[in-house]
């Protein structure tokens, strides 16, 4: 009878445990509390510790000892990674701590288009609400347009910090690769004049022309006469809104190019790769004109001629449109 009683009580231990094994087990490959997909913030510097407490105060899991004890005995030692990550519905605990040390951070982008001048830039960076601290307007030409990834509460002075890498070693890159006798001394007047073609046409095809016939003003000693450089003082790059006036035509500044030879002081926007590379490696062309076309683009001329007879046409075009 005893010892019948011992294998009895033997045997209801070893149920206990069993069921608490696998009460202990499913507790980590089983379900946990994540109800819809949700994401998750791990702060940079944070201990598994830390986040098992971060994700019972979230209501993600039920317990964070439960958690702790479960993934030292259970889980991969691998440390984690701060980040946001999305935790799918139903995700157990040992997915969890799997993705955190494995998983992809959640990546979200801002995109700076070509000719968004850096006020403008600013601006968008300042309006990211998922981005923290504070910037200055960077330096005008100082940012390379393009799509950039961030991470939520990443600081907006490390996103613009990459921006103005990229251009850096993009310049770095383009400058050995310029052609022979370009209008241009320095990398920096590269920007300058590209940061020129970037605003005077919107017509890819155009860049190269654009870049030779304004590369052939600067070695002419002519006046470069670009619009975009007499509103550039006004409204920093913004949009004008309005027509030029006669009296801004004439101001004389350290932009205006319709008031002073050469180039200006420094750019008046962000010039992408493709108007970097067009001044770099411009059209052979002996056009020293240009002026709108009515299709977007530029009718181009040799002489003030020929020059005068396209913008007849276009004054034409205008009053056609009823804009005269």
């Amino acid at each position: 009878m005893k010892r019948s009683g011992a294998l009895i009580i033997g045997a209801i231990f070893a149920l206990v445990l069993a069921i608490g094994a696998i009460w202990f087990v499913s507790g980590w490959w089983g379900g946990a509390d994540v109800e819809e997909d949700t994401s998750f913030i791990v702060p940079s510097g944070a201990t598994l510790t830390s986040v098992a407490n971060k994700l019972e105060d979230e209501g993600l899991i039920a317990s964070a000892d439960g958690f702790l004890l479960r993934a030292r005995i259970l889980g991969s030692s691998d440390p984690i990674k701060a980040g946001e990550f999305l935790l799918p519905a139903g995700a157990s605990a040992s997915r969890i701590l799997d993705t955190f040390q494995h998983g992809e951070v959640i990546r979200r982008f801002v995109t700076i288009p070509e000719g968004l001048p850096s006020v403008m830039v600013y601006e968008r960076l300042m309006a990211e609400d998922l981005l923290s601290g504070e910037i200055p307007v960077p330096e005008e030409g100082s940012v390379l347009p393009d799509t950039y990834d961030f991470e939520r509460g990443e600081s907006r002075a490390q996103v613009l910090a990459r921006m103005q890498a990229a251009m850096q070693n993009y310049l770095a890159e383009a400058w050995p690769k310029r052609g022979d006798d370009i209008a241009v001394d320095s990398i920096e007047e590269a920007v300058i004049l590209a940061s020129i073609v970037e605003k005077e046409t919107g017509v890819a095809r155009e860049r190269r022309m654009v870049a030779g016939l304004y590369s052939n003003r600067v070695k002419d000693g002519m006046l470069l006469q670009a619009d975009p450089t007499i509103i550039y003082p006004i409204t920093k790059g913004k949009p004008l809104g309005r027509r030029i006036r006669q009296s801004e035509i004439a101001a004389v500044n350290d932009y205006n190019t319709y008031t002073m030879v050469g180039l200006p002081k420094g750019p008046i926007t962000n010039p992408g790769r493709e108007s970097i590379a067009a001044v770099l490696n411009p059209a052979e062309t002996a056009a020293r004109y240009m002026v709108a076309d009515g299709t977007g683009g530029h009718a181009f001329a040799e002489t003030l001629e020929e020059h005068n007879r396209n913008v007849a046409k276009w004054f034409e075009i205008r009053r056609q449109r009823g804009e005269m």
